[in-house]
């Protein structure tokens, strides 16, 4: 059975952990491939909310394994407040969750370098980080020698290599480390996770070479991509479609079906550009009826209207072969609607999503106004009983990203998701047709 990918194309936030959670039930394993605890996913069934950071959403099903490669980056007193979390409300992790010994891990000194620089640029401007040591973690990856991965904590030469680190660690930072209350810290993290920890890509190669049905969860959003985002307004990590491979190990050739999901309208948490941001009442308005605040962090969410041109590139980017729109019930009441389906940057209407974040930030949204619904669809589970101009809307979405529509989600339970066509073959991208903005 080919493997399927959920991918947020937005700035993250889109809502992904509830599909995930959905599609669980066709699927044998659920994969985890990169970012750490700064990511949030919420999933509500039959009354209850469950708020997910580095454990898979497929963590609710039963008979399903869920695995955390080594593309993630592991703060071990996080996941295991998630793995009591979980247990103590009657789920069972063990012989469901999976961790990789390459997961890289997270130490007191990546939150205090994280504090430190505050995730601040020159000019003194935000990038937005949550603090958790994500960004410094990933740095010592890719620097290695001041890295220790999951597996390491196990091996005989652990102690000096801690050490070592704390001791170059305190230098640079200009703060003194316990070592030995670190050392033995984390040793009790690593007894606790003991029983989860294994060769996580050898278990995902076997799994898809022998035909089981495998479902990667993207963590964040495709704009936040580190190569590919709104640098360096972005996380640490390959957010978007192009990461899966990297992070788990699992070659391109075996996922045959990625679904990419977006808001009805656009958020963003932190710092960099955001075009169609309404810094106004329709902006808190949207965020007031979306509950838009950060499942781990509990910022508010700068929010806006939908923002075509930056979701057209990241479903081209991450290889999308049909959408989910999420939260469509939000948008009830407004009389019209707003979809940017093209930016005008110094005197040019352009549907190109600019490479750096300057001319993003320049960019000026040329809009397509749409007719708005004033009826609740919270209670609505089929496509056709959608208002006619809902309908009209979710279309012009497919229309300007060049993808189907296949799942609306019209509230936060499981049951408020509507499937409305079969999921399409996977053809190559059609080259790219513009639409003329309307209003250009």
């Amino acid at each position: 059975m080919p493997g399927t990918c959920v991918v947020g194309l937005q700035w993250g936030d889109e809502a992904k952990g509830k599909l995930v959670d959905i599609l669980t039930e066709r699927h044998e394993i659920v994969v985890r491939y990169a970012g750490g605890a700064n990511a949030g996913h919420t999933v509500v069934s039959n009354g209850q909310t469950w708020k997910l950071s580095l454990i898979p959403s497929g963590i609710l099903r039963d008979g399903v394994a869920c695995v955390v490669t080594g593309g993630v980056v592991l703060d071990p007193a996080a996941v295991i407040k998630e793995i009591d979390g979980l247990e103590s409300r009657g789920v069972t992790i063990a012989g469901k969750l999976l961790v990789s010994d390459r997961a890289h891990v997270v130490f007191p000194w990546h939150v205090a370098e994280d504090k430190l620089l505050d995730g601040s640029l020159a000019g003194g401007e935000p990038i937005g980080t949550t603090g958790r040591g994500i960004g410094p973690c990933y740095r010592d990856k890719v620097g290695r020698s001041l890295a220790i991965r999951l597996g390491d904590l196990y091996r005989p030469e652990f102690p000096a290599q801690l050490a070592h680190i704390a001791g170059l660690k305190a230098k640079l930072l200009g703060t003194e480390f316990d070592e030995a209350a670190i050392r033995e810290e984390y040793r009790q993290y690593a007894e606790r996770l003991r029983p989860f920890v294994c060769d996580t890509t050898a278990y995902l190669l076997d799994a898809v070479e022998a035909g089981r049905a495998v479902l990667f969860e993207g963590a964040q959003g495709a704009l936040l991509d580190v190569d590919h985002g709104t640098y360096p307004f972005v996380t640490s990590s390959n957010s978007s479609g192009v990461g899966i491979s990297s992070g788990s190990g699992v070659p391109g050739c075996w996922i045959e079906r990625v679904i990419g999901v977006v808001k009805a309208y656009s958020t963003r948490v932190g710092g960099g550009p955001m075009p169609t941001e309404q810094d106004n009442a329709t902006g808190q308005r949207i965020r007031d009826r979306g509950n838009e605040y950060g499942t781990v962090t509990r910022r508010p969410r700068r929010c806006g209207w939908f923002d075509a041109v930056a979701a057209r590139y990241t479903a081209r980017l991450s290889g999308v072969d049909e959408l989910a729109v999420m939260l469509l019930d939000v948008l009830s009441g407004f009389e019209t609607l707003e979809i940017c389906s093209a930016y005008r940057i110094g005197g040019n209407v352009v549907t190109q999503f600019p490479s750096h974040a300057d001319d993003v930030k320049r960019a000026e949204p040329v809009y397509e106004t749409l007719p708005g619904w004033h009826e609740d669809l919270t209670g609505v589970r089929r496509f056709e009983d959608l208002p006619e101009n809902a309908r009209r809307y979710l279309a012009r979405i497919g229309e300007l990203l060049g993808r189907p529509v296949t799942v609306v989600s019209v509230g936060p339970d499981r049951a408020q998701t509507i499937f409305c066509d079969p999921a399409p073959k996977r053809h190559p991208w059609p080259r790219p047709q513009h639409p003329a903005p309307a209003n250009a």
